[in-house]
């Protein structure tokens, strides 16, 4: 008995001996090393290891090369800002996943469009998840790097990259993409399970060429037919290098509205029912092909029988370099939250990973503090978001994601109420800091043109809406912001070039905003703004003001007293507005006056003239690149916006500090 109790004695002691060096070897194994792996267009967010990272980096860059190939450009950009994250676990992705029907989708990657950025999210424990996302990422590549197309060449191209199949030496591209995949990848409308390949549709009657090119989605979206034929017109214009007769179709439709049928004719030279013929054969040639065993050609051979053409890859990796810095779990855990409130179904679960975050003073940092932003944001509780920006950018102040939300926390929150923007002198710094750090952001551009505007500066004003456009050919919105910029600067024939181009659009609020601009150009012409509304029998608000029998209030006074000789001095004539024209000037600063204080001239000399340039009172004065005015400069270069007074002075409307 005694030597059993002992050997069970020393069987317990093991035992617990066993249980503690687990519990201690549990205490210290590292939580999961989170890394940013960067490559010369791409930033990688994972928890998978740098070998993992550096992979997705290859894949996102070897697609990009080969979007420059197909397009024949030797420059792409990309105007809003990409994020992309590569989780190593099923059960992180399927944490964050978007869901369908109340289950995460099937697909090992998605990609979620936004307004000031856009996402790629993979599942690095599926092989090849890139390829869930390369439908998205070539219509994104589209949108930044050519012109308005019909719905047709988007779609068709769209399917086209998406076969895309790559490997670290080798490439093919053009075999069937509704062909099955690991995920579902069903053609919207279909189910798994009744999906057929783009070859077996084909096989049926085609719709009409111009029935095909004018189609628009409906609310159910296009039918399976649409995305098949879609794809093998722009597998025929890729493959016979017919791209530039499409440039030249699409100049000829979507600029200058002429019908389909013409345009076809004039820019492939051949009639519709010849263009709709040597794509049907091109087909045949392609499903002999694809049908037929052993049919596939050598690498590096392509033709119009070809099922897929096979390429060396334009980068390996040896091509790619890359950066691998070290994330912590805090920062980490804050940047996927930032991305779930994105998704509606995510959004609860994301604001609680964010504020537990901030609830840990050792964790809290900038990039938590500006995901609550941009949710206070979204729900429109301006002051709210204004808050968590100013705590970002105390525990940050060179995070140029937090001065970017404080610009759009102010734009969004003018827009919202139809007032100027508030402090538009600090979004302009803010915005000019963002462009520095990302030149081609779009939407800062846009957004540094609108302040501009407000500020008087038209000139610096078209110069960023123009920039906006170049880098977004496609964004209507920055087309008719720069025909309120035009109208602005009386630019009228601009201004309803535009506007003609824009009544049309496919958005109703940009259509009706450009046909309502259209039907005001005549006052506005004439009296240099917009007659304000009747007045009614209600008293009118603190701060408004109406004129007699509703006339325009900068209506020349001749032109009051023809309508209404016996009332020409009914009235006090209500103060005209300063209608004179924004100038830009570029130039040096002399010296400053300010011996009638708060009231200041500007000495600047400008190539041989000097102007003098004042300001009732350099307090309230609009400045750029300076925090506050000051009277003691000298020789500073410096760009001012001005109305004119004589051919040598006039008055201030904004200063830029260089």
């Amino acid at each position: 008995m005694p030597r059993i109790c002992f050997t069970s004695r020393l069987l317990l002691l093991g035992l617990f001996c066993m249980s503690n060096l687990s519990s201690a070897s549990a205490a210290r194994t590292p939580k999961a090393k989170w890394i940013r792996v960067s490559s010369a267009h791409f930033s990688v967010l994972t928890d998978a290891g740098d070998e993992k990272g550096r992979e997705v980096s290859l894949r996102l860059e070897q697609m990009r090369d080969i979007f420059a190939q197909l397009f024949r450009k030797t420059k792409l950009q990309l105007a809003e800002p990409l994020d992309v994250i590569a989780l190593k676990s099923d059960e992180e992705y399927i944490r964050v996943a978007p869901l369908r029907q109340g289950q995460p989708i099937s697909a090992p990657g998605f990609f979620l469009p936004g307004e000031d950025r856009n996402y790629i999210v993979l599942d690095l424990s599926a092989d090849g998840s890139w390829r869930a996302v390369s439908r998205e990422f070539a219509r994104l590549l589209l949108s930044f790097n050519y012109p308005p197309t019909q719905d047709w060449f988007d779609e068709g191209f769209a399917a086209y990259f998406s076969s895309l199949d790559l490997h670290d030496s080798q490439a093919q591209i053009g075999g069937d993409p509704a062909q099955n995949l690991p995920w579902d990848r069903s053609l919207p409308g279909q189910s798994s399970a009744d999906s057929k390949s783009f070859v077996e549709l084909l096989n049926r009657q085609w719709p009409a060429m111009p029935d095909l090119f004018a189609m628009r989605q409906s609310p159910s979206g296009y039918p399976p037919m649409f995305y098949a034929q879609s794809w093998i017109v722009m597998h025929y214009l890729l493959n016979q290098n017919k791209l530039s007769e499409a440039g030249t179709y699409f100049g000829l439709v979507e600029i200058q509205k002429v019908p389909v049928e013409q345009a076809i004719q004039q820019a492939f030279g051949v009639t519709v029912t010849q263009f709709e013929q040597a794509v049907k054969d091109y087909f045949h040639s392609f499903a002999s092909l694809s049908q037929a065993p052993g049919s596939s050609k050598p690498p590096g051979v392509t033709g119009s029988g070809s099922q897929a053409h096979q390429f060396p890859t334009p980068v390996g990796p040896g091509d790619i370099g890359s950066s691998v810095q070290d994330v912590t779990d805090a920062q980490a855990q804050a940047l996927l939250a930032e991305m779930s409130v994105r998704l509606a179904e995510h959004r609860d679960q994301g604001v609680k990973d964010l504020e537990t975050v901030i609830s840990d003073p050792k964790a809290d940092n900038s990039i938590a503090h500006r995901g609550l932003a941009w949710v206070h944001m979204e729900r429109k509780e301006f002051e709210q978001a204004g808050e968590e920006l100013a705590r970002a950018a105390q525990i940050d102040a060179r995070d140029s994601w937090t001065r970017y939300y404080l610009a759009l926390v102010k734009f969004h929150a003018a827009l919202s109420s139809r007032n100027p923007i508030q402090g538009v002198s600090n979004m302009i710094q803010d915005l000019i800091a963002v462009l520095d750090w990302n030149p081609e952001f779009a939407e800062a551009q846009n957004m540094l043109a609108m302040a501009r505007l407000q500020g008087g500066g038209i000139h610096s004003a078209l110069e960023s809406i123009r920039l906006a456009i170049q880098l977004s050919p496609r964004n209507e919105q920055y087309l008719l912001n720069m025909a309120q910029i035009d109208l602005a600067g009386k630019q009228w024939d601009n201004a309803t070039t535009l506007l003609d181009r824009l009544k049309s659009s496919l958005n109703p609020q940009i259509a009706q905003t450009a046909r309502k601009n259209l039907q005001e150009l005549p006052t506005l012409k004439k009296y240099g703004v917009l007659p304000q509304p009747r007045a009614s029998s209600q008293p009118p608000q603190p701060g408004s003001t109406t004129s007699p029998k509703s006339l325009p209030q900068n209506a020349p006074r001749e032109a009051s007293e023809d309508a209404h000789p016996d009332q020409s001095e009914a009235a006090p004539a209500e103060p005209l507005p300063d209608t004179r024209k924004s100038q830009f000037l570029r130039g040096k600063l002399m010296s400053v006056d300010c011996s009638q204080s708060p009231a200041a001239t500007l000495a600047v000399r400008a190539g041989s003239r000097t102007m003098r340039l004042r300001t009732d009172n350099y307090k309230s004065l609009l400045m750029v690149g300076a925090e506050e005015f000051s009277c003691g400069w000298t020789n500073r270069a410096i760009v001012v916006n001005y109305k004119a007074g004589g051919k040598a002075d006039g008055d201030l409307v904004s200063v830029e500090v260089q």
